[in-house]
């Protein structure tokens, strides 16, 4: 399906105005003839009945689209075209504007109308009533609005369960196939929202672990969702964006808003990475350490502040890193006699 933009039928100021005239013109008629009936029925009279019974039709073909808004058009179950300029309208007055995904509302930005304008229902009695002009809640918005779709929970490459949650910024580049490529469109992109993340989050780890090769290159590479989230975001983008282009839609940008453990696990993951935390910690303590007391004894050596042979190097080793190395501050013992 392809889309064909109306762009000749800018002319609706100027049809409500020959309408509103013809209608002014057929009410005077009437009076006028109401009054002379008893001399004769004029045929000017009886055209006034008629326009007057049936002139409502032509109204009916008055479209008014704002700017970043569409109609698409449909006669008799033909498509007409899309209507994408914005201003004021003649149209055919049997054409039906059509948007399966009018009434559609998920977690995102609000449509055009923000589901607050209704059709004008006329009461014809017993509680029923007749809709008037519907297609004023059938716009289509082109602008580029915000899919924020709920938590899922997805296994990572590891198996580990994450959940996790996007947000799409989108919009309608063509209402030809929005409308007709897909039943609703709305509902369709929020499925493949859901299809494409999970698709990308199997491939990677919740934090970057040896031996996972996230690119598909065959080698193993760092990459992670808590530490390659641009990459992740971006990836998720293109897959979303191959699985919508059928259906008119164009994927500006995702991005990931929220990232955790699963609660059944969170509290086991938060042990391990605070046990990584303390041995890269520790494994800092000690390479500053040995590089001390190395430092103390080249000082001593070169100054020949002390002699020591092996054994009481050893012991002196042993001593400092005792004290730089220890969790709690030292205990010194002040030995006052000889040495040896």
């Amino acid at each position: 399906m392809k889309e064909v933009v109306l762009k000749k039928n800018k002319n609706g100021l100027l049809m409500m105005g020959l309408w509103i005239l013809l209608y002014a013109a057929a009410m005077a008629g009437c009076i006028w003839g109401a009054i002379k009936a008893e001399e004769k029925v004029t045929w000017w009279f009886i055209l006034s009945l008629v326009w007057l019974s049936v002139g409502w039709l032509p109204a009916m073909g008055l479209k008014v689209v704002g700017p970043q808004e569409a109609l698409v058009l449909t006669l008799f179950g033909k498509y007409v075209g899309t209507i994408r300029d914005p201003g004021f309208y003649q149209v055919n007055p049997f054409c039906v504007a059509v948007n399966p995904a009018a009434d559609t509302k998920l977690s995102q930005s609000g449509d055009v109308d923000g589901g607050r304008r209704k059709a004008l229902v006329i009461p014809a009695g017993n509680g029923a009533g007749i809709a008037f002009n519907k297609q004023f809640g059938k716009k289509i918005s082109l602008k580029a609005m915000t899919l924020s779709n709920a938590r899922q929970k997805i296994n990572d490459c590891l198996g580990n369960p994450v959940e996790i949650s996007i947000a799409v910024i989108w919009r309608v580049v063509d209402t030809a196939k929005a409308v007709f490529e897909v039943d609703n469109y709305k509902e369709y992109l929020s499925l493949q929202c859901d299809a494409a993340l999970r698709d990308i989050v199997q491939i990677y780890p919740y934090d970057v672990s040896p031996g996972v090769d996230t690119t598909g290159d065959g080698v193993a590479d760092e990459g992670s969702l808590r530490g390659s989230s641009e990459v992740v975001a971006a990836r998720i983008r293109d897959e979303i964006q191959a699985k919508v282009a059928g259906a008119g839609l164009e994927i500006l940008e995702a991005r990931i808003t929220y990232l955790a453990y699963a609660t059944e696990i969170a509290a086991v993951m938060l042990q391990r990475q605070q046990a990584r935390a303390i041995i890269d910690a520790r494994k800092m303590i000690v390479d500053g350490a040995v590089g001390m007391v190395e430092m103390a004894l080249e000082r001593l050596s070169e100054n020949h502040t002390v002699e020591l042979d092996e054994e009481r190097k050893a012991a002196m080793v042993s001593n400092l890193l005792v004290v730089l190395c220890g969790n709690k501050d030292a205990q010194p013992v002040v030995n006052s006699g000889s040495l040896y």
